[in-house]
């Protein structure tokens, strides 16, 4: 049984390199191309693979069916984020090379071959084969999937870089808001053991692989000539050159804190609503727990879209000012209010989830101020071994505070204030770092290009105003050729 994922997996590869569908070349959009067909693709693998911020449905039935505790059953969650990070920085360089559709396919076998192999580790009652499965096959699916649509988000719509990568992105932290439902569902009707568990991964697996096939037909590149005007930048940082700047690390410190304050919420969202409110009059059921875990996916996929192209009026620095300081503002108010207003619980998670999402969403256009367009999705990738850091460290303070707590007789809020307060230094800590992002050094930078006259041709299929931008980018450029070439001579040319 084991070896029909990898059957599988084998099969469908060949008939999309046989066919040739994976080669860059085949990607670049043809004449009169559409734009905003780019989004729909990348949210087809965004939607999906965000079905990891659904895992703490599964905590509870793993704890109960498999005899662990609530740290162990965080460990899939954690490795995949952990190599979610690290995929992405070995990976970002070659996704840039390989292009998009590979990336894309790449990811979705990956990703689902990890929902396939999980299901045989519940069938068998072998947990192993779940944090194999999930946290590392299906984790090295999430990072390229994660990468794979930001540099060509960036580049067909230079103009709104961080609305273009926050459509995208919002696809990934809105995954939730259709799996914990879906997800739920499924154990009710299979069972909360582990047979149910298993059937509710298998067709996770399968339903994904066929959504996922949308987005990896659909993406297209842009053609040269509408690239190399889309995006010109007045300077660019290679991947090589961008980790020896001081911008790189103070920037990963806040990527990194902003999702450990973040992540360490979404992780325990269901279990953490129904322990802080045990012991009142009114304690929280678990499928109201359930609704908890997708109103915090429409809040971080909100928070991906509306904060993102925000910032893109009131400035990258000014928006991570946002979700730094207000929120570990509101980390102290849930710290300081206990369990005496669910609204407050509710509605305070929310914000510091929108905060978590427009994070993730901010950072590619973030990234673009600082380095420019030459090499973004690999120095994205390599910024989001923050990720991993995070994912290891939130659920980790989370999860060992609460059993600590557990184990010392606590419950109720008590088990998690002393968590509160650690996210709410990281978060200042955070800020700090952002205050002290300053322009890159102009040493880092690449050498300028030259402008060539010859190579500059009409664009296709775009909207138009960014026509009337690049007509007149074309005349400039023309008139500096012609001005080139009277310097380099004695005599006068006329035309």
């Amino acid at each position: 049984m084991s070896d029909c994922p990898t059957i599988a997996r084998s099969a469908y590869w060949g008939v999309w390199k046989k066919v040739g569908l994976l080669d860059r070349s085949r990607t670049v959009a043809p004449p009169g191309w559409n734009r905003w067909l780019v989004p729909p693709a990348a949210l087809a693998i965004h939607l999906s693979i965000g079905q990891a911020y659904a895992w703490s449905v599964f905590k509870t039935p793993l704890e109960k069916s498999l005899g662990i505790t609530g740290t162990a059953s965080a460990l899939p969650f954690q490795l995949a984020i952990v190599m979610l990070g690290l995929s992405a920085a070995v990976g970002g360089t070659v996704v840039e090379r390989k292009g998009p559709r590979w990336a894309m396919f790449v990811s979705l076998v990956c990703f689902c071959s990890g929902l396939l192999i999980s299901a045989v580790g519940a069938f068998t009652q072998q947990y192993w084969l779940i944090v194999f499965g999930y946290g590392i096959v299906g984790g090295i699916g999430l990072g390229i999937g994660y990468i794979s649509p930001v540099s060509t988000l960036i580049k067909w719509f230079p103009d709104r870089p961080g609305m273009a990568t926050g459509i995208a992105i919002m696809g990934f932290g809105g995954g939730a808001l259709i799996a914990s439902p879906w997800s739920t569902s499924m154990l009710e009707a299979f069972g909360k053991d582990a047979g149910g568990i298993g059937q509710t991964f298998l067709v996770h697996g399968l339903v994904y692989a066929i959504f996922m096939s949308v987005g990896v037909a659909l993406i297209r590149l842009p053609a040269k000539e509408v690239e190399q005007k889309t995006v010109a930048s007045a300077f660019n940082v290679s991947a090589k050159n961008a980790i020896k700047t001081p911008q790189f690390w103070c920037l990963w410190i806040v990527l990194c804190f902003n999702v450990t304050a973040g992540i360490g919420i979404l992780e325990k969202a269901a279990p953490m609503l129904v322990d802080f409110f045990k012991n009142t009059p009114t304690p929280v059921a678990t499928t109201a727990a359930a609704g908890f875990v997708a109103l915090l996916s429409a809040a971080n996929m909100a928070g991906r879209i509306v904060w993102s192209s925000t910032s893109d009026l009131v400035g990258r620095k000014n928006i991570y000012r946002l979700y730094l300081g207000v929120g570990a503002l509101v980390y102290l108010t849930i710290a300081l209010a206990g369990s005496s207003s669910k609204p407050l619980f509710v509605i305070s998670a929310m914000v510091i989830l929108s905060f978590y999402g427009g994070g993730f969403a901010t950072v590619p256009a973030y990234l673009k101020d600082l380095f420019g367009t030459f090499q973004v999705g690999a120095i994205h990738g390599r910024l989001l071994t923050a990720w991993s850091v995070a994912g290891v460290l939130g659920p980790l303070i989370v999860n060992r505070i609460a059993d600590i707590g557990k184990s010392a007789g606590h419950t109720g809020p008590d088990l998690y204030t002393t968590s509160f307060y650690i996210m709410i230094t990281l978060l200042v800590v955070g800020f700090i770092a952002n205050e002290l992002i300053r322009p890159v050094n102009a040493r880092f930078h690449e050498p300028a290009a030259e402008p060539a006259a010859s190579t500059v041709k009409k664009p296709v299929g775009t909207d138009e105003e960014t026509a009337a931008k690049w007509n007149a980018a074309e005349a400039e450029a023309e008139a500096e050729a012609v001005q080139s070439d009277v310097d380099s001579q004695e005599g006068v040319v006329r035309k």
